[in-house]
């Protein structure tokens, strides 16, 4: 840490400062503004005089105020109890009272005393990144105290019992090990190495795990217009994906939306331990009318939490919504700093931005010899639904996943609308081979498949609504018909229902075979001469509320349905 120097402030404009004499300073360095300490960061340093973004608002600052260089870059606080909490961008609770409105106001939790249980002995040798106990009072998920960074050596002394945030719990190798750690949000955690094997991040969405599945450790976007669902699927794979912890990144939304979408998550019930979801969340809010840096800042902050639950040997999820919003804080940060602009007044570096956010996921070893992984979700919220626009474009390019939602689909009540034709998934191959070892052999063709009488039927639905379904040949509209069952009865779920909310892979498996059975069967009797008329006549309801009706493990149910619904079918013959 930097030594600690005094200026003054010359010049306020909005959030932008400039302060003279401040010292030796670095950039991202935090300055300390006026007689409330309002934190902002070195933007530029030109000619002795420091440009200051603040982070908070900067009424009632005037020139001559002291300006005090912190020596370091923007830091966050992390330790036991953040688990269950909201906090604004710099980390800074808001669960007692919205704080971002006191300037310089932070969270005081030095009084707090927490249970630690060594899991080592004095004398032992530890290095980096080993645990050298654990939390017991943090809440559902085991805190564990690790080695930090450089550190390593004996085990010199021991805690045992309630400790303050900042009392020392160990001694290794003369380094004091205290509860709280900071660490700069824009530095990326380090790790002993990044690790190839795929594993599946299960969403429980089976549009998702079927069609566009993504690699745990991986990064997907979720663009899509106004009333297309990006919430309510957010919300979804918060709460059923197979991660240890839930980060959600609110930037830059409407403050009472982000209040409503909160205080939802916080009446979510934790389908693993039958407790609040929010428990082993964490909701960093940021809202529109919060300061621009802060929401800047914030889908780091964001990261730097989730990295600091990886380290631990947990698997993170960080949902930030949406990074539209914050590429707009760069852009009118990019403005009051006399930046030239580029695309639609996006700075010139916006790709650059994205690519380090994104880059920030990934599954790996960490330096106790763990495994554990950060995965980013981001929605991007592009004006007017146009998916050419930079942040998605650009966007494109650094995510391993698109999930598109369809406005036509949103209107048409078929959740998740997510978009079979503008979405795509490169982990797919990999998650293929993944399901291939672990004993499902036809998981690539029956994914295939569903994909190709997806795409024929779009191209047959076109088709018809020139010329009529009606002169199409009989394989057309069976291609049709396979298209409407697969839409139906295996991509649509309700978010709302008690069975269906969240899917298996058995199910989803089951379910597809199902439907393809009857595809089959249908292509069968037209080529026997049975009349197309006559099977899109047929009652299918039986097969399409089947993803209603079986349980999430209840194979048994969907393949009696089938053979009821394929015996009907060879009637008609």
């Amino acid at each position: 840490m930097g030594a600690v120097t005094s200026g003054r402030v010359v010049r306020v404009s909005g959030p932008l400062v400039e302060v003279e004499d401040v010292g030796p300073v670095a950039m991202h360095d935090l300055v300390a503004l006026g007689p409330d300490a309002i934190p902002g960061e070195v933007v530029a340093i030109e000619d002795g005089r420091v440009s200051v973004q603040a982070y908070e608002y900067t009424g009632g600052l005037a020139p001559g105020a002291a300006a005090v260089a912190a020596g370091r870059p923007l830091s966050v606080r992390l330790g036991p109890g953040l688990l269950g909490r909201v906090f604004d961008g710099l980390l800074r609770s808001l669960s007692a009272a919205p704080v971002f409105l006191t300037p310089g106001a932070t969270a005081d939790e030095s009084d707090r005393k927490w249970r630690f249980e060594p899991r080592v002995r004095v004398g032992d040798q530890v290095g980096a990144g080993q645990v050298l106990g654990v939390v017991t009072d943090a809440g559902p998920l085991e805190h564990r105290v690790l080695v930090p960074q450089g550190a390593g050596g004996p085990v010199e002394a021991l805690a045992d019992g309630k400790c303050g945030a900042d009392t020392a719990v160990a001694v290794v190798g003369g380094t004091d090990v205290r509860l709280f750690s900071g660490w700069p949000v824009r530095t990326p955690r380090p790790c002993r190495s990044r690790l190839t094997d795929v594993t599946p991040l299960r969403t429980g969405q089976r549009v998702l795990d079927l069609l566009y599945p993504l690699a745990r450790g991986g990064a997907a976007a979720v663009p899509g217009g106004f009333g297309t669902g990006k919430t309510v699927l957010l919300q979804q794979l918060a709460k059923w994906c197979d991660a240890d912890v839930i980060v959600y990144v609110g930037c830059g939304e409407r403050g009472n939306e982000l209040a409503e979408v909160v205080a939802e998550l916080f009446e979510l019930t934790d389908p693993r331990t039958g407790g609040r979801l929010a428990d082993r969340s964490v909701v960093v809010a940021n809202t529109s009318n919060m300061p621009m840096m802060a929401r800047e800042a914030s889908i780091y902050t964001g990261v730097a939490v989730a990295e600091y639950y990886r380290d631990m040997g947990y698997h993170a999820v960080v949902i930030a919504d949406s990074t539209s919003r914050w590429a707009e804080a760069l852009r009118e940060f990019a403005s009051r700093t006399g930046a030239l602009p580029a695309e639609e007044g996006y700075p010139a570096d916006l790709a650059s931005a994205l690519a380090a956010f994104y880059e920030r996921a990934g599954c790996v070893e960490t330096l106790g010899g763990a495994t554990g992984s950060v995965t980013i979700i981001g929605a991007v919220s592009p004006p007017g639904g146009d998916m050419t626009e930079p942040v998605t474009a650009h966007t494109e390019r650094f995510v391993r996943a698109r999930w598109t939602l369809d406005r036509d689909l949103a209107y048409a009540r078929h959740y998740p609308a997510v978009s079979w034709s503008g979405s795509f998934s490169r982990d797919a191959p990999a998650v293929g081979e993944h399901h291939v070892r672990a004993g499902d052999h036809g998981w690539p063709a029956r994914r295939a498949r569903v994909m190709t009488a997806l795409a024929e039927a779009d191209r047959l639905g076109a088709l018809a609504e020139l010329v009529g379904a009606a002169a199409l040949s009989g394989p057309e509209r069976v291609a049709l018909l396979t298209g409407r069952l697969l839409r139906d009865g295996v991509l649509q779920q309700s978010a709302l229902s008690t069975v269906d909310a969240a899917g298996g892979d058995e199910k989803a498996r089951a379910l597809v075979e199902a439907v393809l059975a009857v595809a089959d069967e249908c292509r069968e009797l037209v080529t026997a001469g049975v009349a197309a008329d006559l099977l899109e006549e047929f009652d299918f309801t039986a097969l399409v509320r089947l993803r209603e009706e079986a349980a999430p493990d209840d194979v048994t149910l969907i393949s009696r349905r089938r053979d009821e619904v394929l015996a009907g079918l060879r009637r008609l013959r």
